[in-house]
C-alpha cells in the first residue's frame, strides 16, 4: 500500500523538477528531461527522476508504517 501512496509525491516531484530544469533549456544530464505531450497538453518529463523520487517516497512511507 505504501507504494501506491508513493506514486503521487513521486509524480508531483517529477513534474515540478522537470518543469524547472526543462524550461531553462537543459536536458538535466542523467535525468534525460524531455518535452512530452498527451492529447495536445505539453509538459516536461523524466523517467529516471520519476523512478528515483517514487523510490524515495516509497521508502519514507514504508518507514512510517
Amino acid at each position: 500500500m505504501s507504494f501506491v501512496k508513493a506514486l503521487i509525491p513521486g509524480l508531483l516531484l517529477t513534474l515540478v523538477v522537470a518543469t524547472i530544469i526543462g524550461t531553462n533549456g537543459s536536458a538535466g544530464g542523467f535525468l534525460n528531461i524531455h518535452h512530452a505531450s498527451i492529447s495536445g497538453h505539453g509538459f516536461y518529463w523524466s523517467w529516471p527522476l520519476f523512478i528515483s523520487s517514487t523510490g524515495l517516497a516509497w521508502g519514507l512511507f514504508w518507514m512510517m508504517d
